[in-house]
């Protein structure tokens, strides 16, 4: 075990993120951000020179892509402590999946600057991490799918200012609508998603491996829609049939990673069989793979993302953190983090036979399956992709 960084980067979070969020009875009314750095706290593995507290995004910044009239609805909805009707039907705000909270406009556009100093941070020559961010549904001027800003947006977009080609990937198990959206008519973004086919899961509709872009831009996207119950030999296959032909083919700058931990197994909005190993494995192989700098640090922007088992989530960006930053952290939880995990009121899983293995190892115990053959026709289909099939 190793708890010394041995690669340059930045953990942006903030006390912020303690406080309760999207009211008491919403999937992310759990902690997320705050049991992460407990957890990693746990492990001595993270030092004062590596972590930068979270700025909210100035409002110049969220209208680089969101509009002047839904940031202004957004900030206004704070002041008066609740949203009105006509802004609920115009922006989605306030409502069931979006719901109003203390510091409605304040928590949301702090974790969005904190995709803007991640960029900054990269920029610099150092990874960046925020792992409160990743909100990668949400539209120009309507908040969907849990998300009111979208930060991996902006994240690129600070990058693109530099002038840099930027790959996002991700790997949440929801489709990237949003960023693909955002991006269809820029040559110089391609975004890549794995996610749970839209068939059977949230948006319902997209995300399908035909769609690629717009006429003129030409092929500024790829996805791959998961069959219900992908595990990690599965995931493995598929991820190896497009991450190094795609990076050999756009030859991007820098490296955009959204990091949901719904992919894996346990998570009660993903319908996934994935293990913690699988979500570290693919993003050692993007941290790897990644275009560096000249003392070789990865030009890599990581977010966290979607994620509604406290207790899995930790554990995997726990142990995402030690990647990117270098570390080599025992597999068993130290007591203070196992203390930590336990002080969540979680009980939806606890008659499950692997949920006391939650509070002792930060990795899981999954019995190997064979590939099925819908597998390696949708490899196939991946192989045939326009983009992909001259490289």
């Amino acid at each position: 075990m190793n708890p010394l960084p041995t690669r340059k980067a930045t953990f942006i979070g903030a006390s912020k993120y303690r406080r309760k969020a999207y009211g008491s009875n919403h999937p992310l009314a759990i902690p997320r951000v705050s049991l992460t750095y407990d957890l990693i706290h746990a492990y001595g593995a993270l030092t004062d020179a590596e972590f930068l507290q979270a700025r909210k995004a100035a409002d110049f910044e969220l209208e680089w892509f969101h509009t002047p009239e839904y940031v202004s609805a957004f900030k206004r909805a704070e002041v008066l402590g609740r949203v009105s009707n006509p802004t609920r039907k115009q922006h989605n705000l306030g409502t069931l999946e979006n719901p109003y909270f203390e510091q409605f406009f304040t928590i949301p556009a702090t974790a969005t600057g904190a995709s803007v100093q991640a960029a900054e941070e990269v920029i610099r020559g150092r990874i960046g991490f925020n792992p409160a961010g990743g909100m990668h549904h949400a539209r120009p001027d309507r908040a969907l799918g849990f998300c009111y800003f979208n930060d991996p947006v902006l994240g690129i977009l600070r990058l693109r200012r530099e002038a840099w080609r930027v790959l996002y990937v991700d790997i949440d198990a929801h489709h990237g609508d949003g960023v693909e959206a955002a991006f269809l008519a820029d040559p110089e973004v391609f975004t890549l998603s794995l996610h749970m086919d839209t068939g059977y899961a949230y948006p319902f509709s997209g995300g399908q491996l035909g769609d690629a872009g717009t006429a003129e831009s030409g092929h500024t996207s790829l996805n791959v829609p998961l069959p219900q119950g992908t595990h990690d030999a599965e995931y493995r296959l598929l991820f190896e049939a497009v991450w190094q032909p795609l990076l050999d083919k756009f030859k991007p700058d820098a490296v955009v990673l959204q990091a949901g931990t719904d992919m894996i197994f346990a998570d009660p909005l993903g319908k996934l069989g994935l293990s913690t190993q699988c979500f570290l494995e693919t993003a050692r192989v993007i941290l790897e793979t990644a275009p560096c700098h000249a003392d070789a640090t990865p030009r890599l922007l990581v977010t966290g993302g979607g994620g509604y088992h406290p207790l899995v989530l930790a554990r995997a960006w726990t142990g995402l953190w030690a990647l990117l930053s270098g570390r080599d952290l025992a597999e068993a939880i130290p007591a203070a983090g196992a203390q930590a995990l336990r002080a969540v009121e979680w009980d939806m899983d606890e008659d499950e036979d692997y949920f006391e293995q939650l509070f002792i190892s930060r990795l899981d115990r999954l019995e190997s399956r064979p590939v099925r053959p819908e597998i390696h026709a949708l490899i196939e289909q991946i192989q045939q992709h326009p983009y992909l099939k001259n490289t």
